[in-house]
């Protein structure tokens, strides 16, 4: 009648249940908290090249270099975004901006992945982007209105992967002239 193999079917199967019921009560415990932090961003220096593209029929493209500070306010930390449902946090800063050709471009500039139980201070100063800032075209040169956001996925132990944009952001100009490269 009941076997080893029917009992030990039965108790996997209940284990499976209780461990789903549990997995599901740690997403809801979570799932509409606000994990949004006031930020910082500043733009302390701004330079513009324009550089050959190899990458289409253009000849030439800008190529932006930014130098930036980042914080998280008021306690310069990121520790109101981490509970016990939240595994890591994959932060970065993105650069809005429009042009002629497209009516909105989007380029990452800089990314950090912290892990639960490490330094989740946030206090970045005279930070180089990390990747490059490339247009498909002279969308740079000149343009008034770039924006800098810094945004993060949180990664659950258990649930969605919400993307939450900082409550603060910068605006800046690009200058009207391209930078000379050093000649050595």
């Amino acid at each position: 009648m009941n076997t080893v193999l029917s009992r030990a079917n039965s108790l996997f199967a209940f284990s499976l249940s209780v461990m789903a019921a549990l997995t599901f009560g740690c997403f809801i415990t979570t799932a509409f908290k606000d994990r949004t932090v006031p930020v910082d961003v500043r733009v302390s220096k701004v330079m513009l090249r324009n550089v050959d593209d190899f990458t289409g029929p253009r000849e030439r493209s800008d190529l932006g270099f930014i130098t930036f500070d980042l914080s998280a306010d008021p306690i310069k930390t990121l520790e109101p975004i981490f509970d016990w449902n939240v595994k890591q946090l994959f932060l970065y800063l993105s650069a809005e901006y429009t042009t002629k050709s497209n009516s909105l471009n989007q380029v990452v500039l800089w990314d950090k992945i912290v892990l639960r139980g490490e330094n989740n201070k946030l206090n970045l100063r005279n930070t180089k982007s990390k990747y490059f800032f490339f247009d498909d075209g002279n969308g740079l040169r000149a343009n008034k209105n770039i924006t800098l956001t810094l945004s993060w996925n949180v990664v659950p132990n258990a649930g969605i992967l919400p993307l939450v944009a900082g409550s603060g952001y910068t605006s800046l100009p690009f200058p009207d002239k391209y930078e000379t490269p050093k000649s050595y």
